[in-house]
């Protein structure tokens, strides 16, 4: 394969991905978040917002990441920053964090495929 291919291949799993990680995040926010924001024993626990739509990416890393390094963070000193897993957990089903464990995933391969694609092509070039 040449660097024009490669290139293009990676442009292109971008592009798709884009798109499925922009839908999933719609989807995610409406169905899990808004019910979340809604309900008074939880609103107060979905973290720090630094801007619009980042308490979407916090409950998305509260239910993805292990509950273990999750335990961590939320009795560390910046816990204010992060959602609570505990009281997340009790208050979402199987398919809320089945759906913001692919979200995640997705953001993250998203980023790693972009820093791929970004120093594929400066050894190219």
């Amino acid at each position: 394969m040449t660097a024009q291919q490669v290139g293009a291949l990676f442009g292109a799993v971008y592009l798709v991905l884009f798109f499925l990680t922009g839908t999933l995040f719609i989807v995610f926010g409406q169905v899990t978040v808004r019910r979340l924001r809604k309900d008074p024993a939880t609103s107060r626990y979905l973290g720090f917002e630094f801007f619009p739509g980042w308490d979407i990416i916090n409950a998305a890393v509260a239910l993805s990441w292990p509950r273990r390094l999750k335990w961590r963070l939320d009795h560390g000193p910046l816990s204010d920053f992060h959602a609570n897993t505990e009281i997340l957990y009790r208050h979402t089903s199987r398919v809320d964090r089945l759906l913001a464990r692919v979200l995640y995933g997705a953001m993250v391969f998203g980023v790693l495929c972009m820093a791929g694609y970004t120093i594929l092509e400066k050894l190219m070039a």
